[in-house]
């Protein structure tokens, strides 16, 4: 191989390509209000953000019902008659919450399936979010999208049902109580939901699918959006993790597949009080109003009926493009890729150009490098979070100056390759040592082929690679612009995973992008195995990755709008008539340490009735607070009788303050039976034995204050022994506490009960002998009694403790 003195000209076009990709991902500019009336309007989009994120307005909140009068009245003013859908749900991990669907339906000419467009309006609770991405950009999107869809007055063969779903936050009930309640569900044969996991970045688009994706993947590529980004190894990791969007509920309960778009950097704002229309990128908008538009018009007009197939396919995204083509093809391209390779080394070494020595020397550099990024990248993460304890604040694990650290960790790992490969590979066996990565790849693609089909799109810049390598073998000729086409797959499609990994995964995983820049520099090796001094660039992207870590470290600290999250939360016991202060903080602050002191003391006993949370997370530290006269429920028994061998039990907890949530426990060896609450039971309930894990019950999130009424069989000699912890939301504006404001760098902690007042009490069993109905045996002892069967007993409120 020749010597390469065009080295900076090389990296300089590989930066300006990888500039271009990101450029391509998603627009570059907003369309203005003055956009014409038929066109999606992103600042006209923009606006309807910022009505409905104007504060928070989660379930039981009275934002909440102003934000649904809103939509209502934003429906009807571009023509539309809306409806509402109100009703009960407890899902299967016992969350009861009473949901208000928003509906409305713009007739089609003819009665086939009907497109559904869905977004949910509730913000997250807890923890004083806008929900000005997650999902007021959502709403938007389609509220712009139908207006101006309608004022074109384009042709349209299919209903179009609009959605806005309830209670997404809390357990994607309001979906739920669509899909089995409502007699519009049986009509929908697709679905597009518009959702948000961050403030920034391109909109990801991903499909639910219960069989195979073929049919959706082809009419994805023919509806032509502008800007697609996605690709089917998301789909298939998708496929095997739990998920928990509204359209899961779609596949899960009602059969019906569609599409997620959402984006998800600027993670930090996820759930937080920064989630508001400051935060959202104008662009991402814009990216998701440019999937809308066209995939409006197309599936307004195509049979829905035909979007279910069996089989899947592999599917990837280029700037502007949509590439796909069937799983059976992964297995067999990856074969004939290994025979190429062999086939190109043995002309090769025919020509006395590849030597076998060369090719065994080649992997030790490659294998080199990739250990040691990845061990350093791993352990270097893990030294970062000692050195700067305040990261673990943020509990989805992306940092504020996180870009940074990929940047410093990806920089790093490029310097580990050029080292290796200045003291273990010269300029002239560069081609020989290029075999190395390349077998390792197809190895690699032969896992995925068996055990994630989706990443078979993989072995694409492979084979571009085996290419390149046979041109040389065959013309022995160098030339860096022949070099940079052949690399330009790699970059297009690997590159992209480097950054998207640990936004999507969180920073624990830059270890992998570590591992994957490895790789795509293996990929690179005809260009960077002809740079002639090797070591200097390892001593330059030493010096970048030391200037991000720099960067890094100064961006270490706190702001208005990068905010440091805390929790305070204040606990009565009213068993005990104590009470405390408690957080879910690892490293307290000057606010919450006036609250638990300046020595911090372990909570104890606080978590044996655990509160769920995104991260289960539990209490951390505790400190004695006043007792504090906070009105506690009523506890009536309703009904409490004995049949056979069963105990009736019906129960009413009344709230005698402003409440947001109620949470309820029961001793593990209870077993309940025909449980219901509020007059529902369990979705997707099989038999009539309740399941739980552990102590949980349910999670009852309040509106209007309705009281929980539960009604259950147990076995007559079961013990009795459940706990209730009574929420509300309100410990910073409650006038019996006067807890001071957070510092303006300072936000509540999301994805944790927050910011409240709880009150944890016994649900007092009955002391005096239960009435005895004799009855003949029956052989269920399960059985449902019949209610005439069931004797009234007066009901007994039950306050004291």
């Amino acid at each position: 191989m020749k010597k390469n003195p065009t080295s900076i000209l090389a990296v300089v076009c590989i930066l300006a390509i990888l500039g271009i990709i990101y450029a391509t991902m998603m627009p570059q500019w907003i369309s203005k209000e003055e956009e014409a009336l038929a066109e999606f309007s992103t600042e006209r989009a923009l606006n309807q953000v910022e009505i409905i994120a104007q504060k928070p307005h989660y379930v039981g909140s009275t934002n909440h019902e102003l934000v649904a009068n809103y939509l209502k009245l934003e429906l009807n003013r571009i023509g539309l008659e809306t409806s509402v859908q109100e009703g009960f749900t407890l899902n299967d991990k016992g969350l009861l919450v009473k949901s208000k669907n928003i509906l409305a339906r713009l007739k089609g000419t003819n009665n086939s399936k009907a497109l559904l467009l869905l977004s949910h309006y509730d913000s997250a609770p807890h923890s004083f979010s806008k929900g000005a991405s997650d999902d007021a950009s959502g709403v938007a999107t389609i509220l712009e999208g139908i207006r101006a869809f309608m004022y074109s007055k384009q042709p349209q063969k299919n209903d179009i049902i609009i959605l806005f779903s309830d209670a997404e936050e809390l357990g994607l009930n309001g979906a739920a109580l669509f899909v089995n309640k409502h007699p519009w569900a049986k009509d929908v044969g697709l679905v597009i939901n518009f959702e948000a996991r961050g403030s920034s970045g391109p909109s990801y688009m991903l499909m639910e699918t219960n069989k195979g994706n073929e049919a959706l993947v082809r009419e994805f590529s023919n509806a032509k959006t502008k800007y697609p980004v996605s690709n089917s190894l998301m789909y298939s990791i998708y496929k095997m993790l739990p998920n928990d969007t509204d359209l899961t509920v779609f596949r899960e309960q009602g059969n019906i597949q569609g599409f997620n778009f959402a984006f998800i950097d600027g993670h930090y704002n996820y759930h937080t009080q920064q989630d508001d229309v400051q935060h959202l990128n104008k662009m991402t908008l814009a990216h998701q109003g440019t999937y809308l538009m066209p995939l409006l018009k197309y599936f307004s007009n195509i049979d829905l009926n035909e979007t279910n197939s069996t089989a899947d396919d592999v599917y990837f995204t280029v700037p502007f493009s949509f590439i796909s083509y069937p799983f059976t093809w992964v297995f067999p391209m990856t074969v004939i890729a290994l025979g190429l390779l062999i086939l190109f080394i043995f002309i090769g070494k025919a020509k006395r150009v590849i030597t076998f020595r060369e090719i065994f020397k080649g992997f030790v550099p490659f294998l080199g490098a990739l250990i040691i990024s990845g061990l350093v990248t791993f352990l270097g993460w893990k030294i970062v979070l000692q050195i700067y304890p305040q990261y673990s604040d943020l509990l989805n694990g992306f940092t504020y100056n996180g870009h940074a650290y990929i940047g410093a960790f990806v920089t790093l790992s490029i310097a580990i390759c050029f080292a290796f490969y200045h003291n273990f590979s010269e300029t002239k066996t560069a081609m020989n040592h290029f075999v190395a990565p390349l077998l390792l790849w197809i190895v690699i693609n032969m896992f995925l082929a068996n055990s994630l089909t989706g990443a078979g799109f993989l072995i694409i810049p492979v084979y571009f690679g085996i290419f390149l390598f046979g041109i040389f073998v065959i013309t022995q000729h160098y030339s860096l612009g022949l070099n940079l086409i052949f690399t330009l797959p790699a970059l297009i499609i690997v590159a992209p995973f480097i950054v998207m990994f640990p936004i999507g995964l969180g920073l624990k995983i830059l270890f992998g992008s570590a591992i994957l820049t490895v790789l795509l520099f293996g990929l690179l090796l005809p260009i960077f195995g002809g740079f002639i001094r090797k070591g200097a660039w390892a001593a330059f992207f030493f010096i970048v990755s030391i200037g991000f870590f720099v960067y890094a470290g100064y961006h270490s600290g706190y702001e208005h709008g990068e905010a440091k999250s805390n929790s305070l939360v204040y606990v009565y016991n009213a068993n005990t008539n104590s009470a405390v202060w408690t957080t879910y903080d690892v490293n307290l602050d000057d606010w919450t340490k006036t609250y638990l002191g300046e020595k911090n003391q372990k909570a104890v006993g606080l978590n044996a009735l655990p509160l769920a949370s995104k991260y289960d997370s539990g209490f951390t530290y505790s400190a004695i607070a006043p007792v504090v006269d906070v009105p506690k429920p009523t506890i009536t028994f309703l009904k409490d009788s004995v049949v056979g061998n069963n105990r009736y039990m019906k129960i009413q907890i009344t709230p005698n303050r402003k409440v947001n949530r109620y949470d309820i426990f029961a001793h593990p060896k209870m077993t309940f039976f025909n449980f219901k609450a509020n007059g529902v039971s369990t979705s997707d309930q099989k038999g009539n034995r309740l399941e739980r894990d552990g102590m949980k019950i349910l999670c009852y999130y309040v509106v209007g204050n309705e009281p929980l009424v539960m009604e259950f069989y147990i076995n007559k000699s079961s013990i009795f022994d459940m706990d209730l912890i009574e929420s509300s939301f309100d410990l910073m504006t409650n006038p019996l506490f006067k807890v001071k404001s957070r510092a303006d760098w300072m936000m509540p902690t999301p994805f944790v009960l927050n910011d409240a007042v709880l009150i944890q009490q016994k649900i007092k069993r009955y002391t005096a002998p239960l009435p005895v109905i004799e009855t003949a045996p029956v052989k269920d002892s399960l059985a449902v009694a019949k209610d005439s069967l069931k004797p009234d007993i007066k009901p007994q409120p039950n306050n004291s403790l």
